[in-house]
């Protein structure tokens, strides 16, 4: 097996297949249609891999969009909060529904749709106001959000629009789903029988060890058995990439300030692990002990850039770490490779694929010109 210096972020090809079984199997048993969020993964050199499955995707951006014209060969369902003259332009040459988040957006632009030589389907982001998310940051659905129309300011459907789209769910159960549907009906149902289709978003967390796919098959099918007419469309991004990569870093120093050790890693969690700090969260290490026992040897791990918060803990180990040990932080492929940034100038991580037969792939490596690059 190669080789490899950290740090790098390793993708499994076993791992991805694993997901796509699951999400074309809910698919199959369902009748519904389920895309990809470029906003959780847009490693396209894997994208062979999800063609394979026939999967297409969601965008929301002119550059998401691209992609997925030239990477996954499809036009996108394309969401924005909002267009401009010139992005609309753009989308229209690439979409094959476009989203838009209010009627005057809608009204704005409904005669370049309409003039376009291709029919393009045009939706309505909605917001039932239904909230099951803990987390303000990720939550579509808090109050003042900025995202869709609420039941009190539609009282008709605009003229062309041919569907609904909302979205509320972040790592979501199916209960949740079914939870967020009542408050859909109960506020927007009027209008469903002269719609062509809906757009559940994302946040459908299907191939999370113990979600009940089952009962996700239950709720999709009993809302196509209510709504014959409407084709249902989801958009998950986390469940396509949920546990399928990883990143590895190794251990550069051990300091000690007020009885805390920390133990300096040569990744960042600002730069490459951000949703540790937005989140928050406390990722997985494979090689710590499962919960902090301050009988064990105990730390923080610190990143390795300029910024005094950039770090996490504790985490606790059977043995006292040492400089040059290799510790995996676990789950590191969705949302996380998508949203790093070259912050302090530090080494990006690399880019590896790990095949079915278990050859490795570096699929990118970083350098100074990337870094330079950026500000070119």
């Amino acid at each position: 097996m190669m080789n490899l210096n950290t740090p790098y972020y390793i993708v499994y090809e076993d791992k991805l297949r694993h997901n796509l079984d699951i999400i074309t199997d809910v698919a199959n048993r369902t009748g519904v249609k389920i895309i990809m969020a470029f906003k959780a993964n847009a490693l396209w050199k894997t994208f062979p891999i999800f063609r394979e499955y026939g999967i297409s995707s969601t965008a929301s951006s002119v550059n998401e969009m691209r992609l997925a014209n030239d990477e996954l060969h499809c036009k996108a369902h394309t969401y924005c909060p909002a267009y401009t003259p010139d992005t609309m332009r753009a989308f229209l040459q690439g979409s094959s529904h476009i989203t838009f988040n209010s009627v005057a957006q809608y009204e704005r632009f409904k005669a370049a749709v309409d003039a376009s030589p291709c029919h393009i389907s045009c939706g309505l982001r909605v917001n039932p106001m239904c909230s099951v998310i803990d987390t303000d940051i990720y939550n579509p659905s808090c109050p003042g959000s900025r995202f869709g129309v609420t039941a009190d300011q539609l009282d008709y459907m605009p003229e062309g629009i041919e569907g609904l789209h909302f979205h509320a769910l972040c790592e979501s159960s199916s209960h949740d789903l079914e939870k967020v549907l009542v408050a859909v009906e109960r506020q927007f149902g009027k209008f469903m029988p002269q719609l062509k289709w809906i757009n559940m978003g994302g946040g459908h967390l299907m191939t999370r060890k113990g979600y009940d796919t089952d009962h996700l098959v239950g709720v999709l099918k009993a809302f196509k058995q209510r709504h014959p007419n409407l084709e249902v469309i989801l958009e998950p991004g986390s469940a396509f990439c949920w546990q399928t990569g990883d990143l590895e870093t190794t251990v550069v120093d051990i300091v000690e300030n007020s009885g805390i050790k920390t133990a300096i890693v040569d990744v960042s969690f600002a730069d490459h692990m951000p949703d540790c700090l937005e989140m928050p969260y406390k990722p997985a290490i494979t090689q710590a002990l499962s919960e902090v026992d301050h009988s064990k040897p105990t730390y923080r791990i610190g990143g390795n850039s300029c910024l005094s918060g950039d770090y996490v803990g504790d985490w606790s180990f059977e043995h006292p770490l040492e400089i040059g040990q290799q510790l995996t932080f676990e789950d590191m492929n969705h949302y996380t490779t998508v949203k790093t940034t070259m912050f302090n100038g530090l080494q990006h991580p690399d880019l590896v694929l790990q095949h079915s037969d278990g050859t490795r792939e570096i699929l990118r490596h970083f350098d100074y010109e990337d870094y330079k690059n950026r500000m070119d």
